[in-house]
């Protein structure tokens, strides 16, 4: 059966502008500046999150983006068209919440075609709308039940249906999964990516989960103290993270600098090495000629089912940590490695400079 569309979009005056720019964008509260700067090109039809830590900025960029905070200086264009003063309803956005904000004394269907309803829509083209809206989410049948004989997953649904029958050129997501289990947010994930192929429009995800920023995202921002950090692709900023920050939160990180990387990788700085790039060897092992080794020994394992975390003291005075698939490992064998001296040994092109300190 052929996967259900919503009416096609309209397209923008010129494909190559961006679907949202900030420009010198400032958000200050008092003496506090939530945000302090930014300039940020999101593509048309992009799939583009902003990560970062609880009070680095990311939300309320996104706030000053859907029209819910006044910037203190700088602008936020839509399409070209520049929207810094408008109101939310005039901007052609529509925002999805974590806690859903559904009306628990409507149907299913009134709350999808609650925003129609309001614009005057006439009743056979609302009725149309809100069906195709809640085929596309997957939850075709569900119109006449209330929000409180759903699931936390349905009601997410039924909140992501609800913004795109509106047909915003751009839809806005303040952290929708966060009351999820791990499960059914990792479900999410996956259906989140495939509607936003299937509508076509451009998706801005807020989130601090590093696993759901990098599983989604065609890009994304790293923020962190109102600043963004780092702009690129997720395995760009994974494997070749600007600054020491982006190395320590976007995934786990190794931190090498001062005297310790100068005698394990040969010269002075600070560099990173992600902990799946580096293997356990016997402590006598040698390492290859494009190979660094470091000596030292397992202060503590950590069994996580598929995977085995190691952390390992090495002689040169620092920890690195190391993860191992347990392809032919048990866990009394992987806990009992605690306290063996090992040889650390990665490739040397896996271990990057960092030159930016923040």
């Amino acid at each position: 059966m052929t996967a259900p569309t919503l009416d096609p979009l309209p397209i923008a005056p010129d494909p190559t502008m961006p679907s949202v720019r900030l420009v010198g964008l400032v958000k200050r509260y008092g003496d506090v500046a939530a945000v302090a700067g930014i300039d940020l090109d999101i593509a048309d039809g992009e799939f583009f999150s902003m990560l970062g830590p609880s009070g680095s900025g990311k939300t309320t960029t996104l706030r000053m983006i859907a029209g819910f905070e006044i910037p203190t200086a700088g602008r936020v264009e839509l399409h070209g068209r520049d929207v810094t003063g408008l109101a939310p309803f005039d901007r052609d956005v529509n925002t999805v919440f974590q806690d859903y904000a559904l009306f628990p004394h409507m149907t299913v269907g009134d709350n999808v075609g609650y925003g129609l309803m309001v614009r005057k829509v006439p009743k056979d083209e609302r009725r149309t709308r809100v069906t195709d809206a809640l085929r596309m989410v997957r939850l075709d049948g569900y119109e006449d039940r209330k929000p409180s004989q759903l699931s936390g997953g349905q009601r997410q649904r039924v909140a992501l249906a609800r913004a795109l029958v509106n047909r915003p050129r751009v839809l806005l997501l303040d952290e929708p999964l966060g009351a999820l289990d791990l499960k059914l947010r990792e479900e999410m994930q996956i259906e989140l990516k495939r509607i936003q192929q299937e509508v076509g429009i451009t998706f801005i995800y807020v989130t601090h989960d590093q696993q759901e920023a990098l599983t989604m995202s065609d890009r994304l921002a790293v923020f962190n103290a109102g600043r963004i950090q780092q702009v690129g692709a997720p395995a760009e900023v994974y494997e070749r993270p600007a600054t020491r920050f982006v190395a320590g939160f976007v995934g786990t990180s190794n931190l090498l600098s001062g005297d310790v990387a100068a005698t394990i990788v040969g010269r002075p700085g600070t560099f990173t090495v992600r902990p799946e790039k580096i293997r356990l060897a016997p402590a006598d092992a040698e390492p290859g000629p494009d190979e660094i080794a470091a000596a030292g020994r397992i202060r503590d394992v950590v069994y996580v089912g598929p995977d085995t975390r190691y952390v390992v003291a090495l002689e040169a005075g620092a920890e690195l940590v190391v993860t191992q698939q347990n392809l032919h490992t048990s866990s009394s064998e992987a806990l009992d490695t605690r306290g063996r001296s090992v040889r650390l040994i990665w490739q040397r092109q896996h271990c990057l400079a960092i030159t930016g300190e923040a």
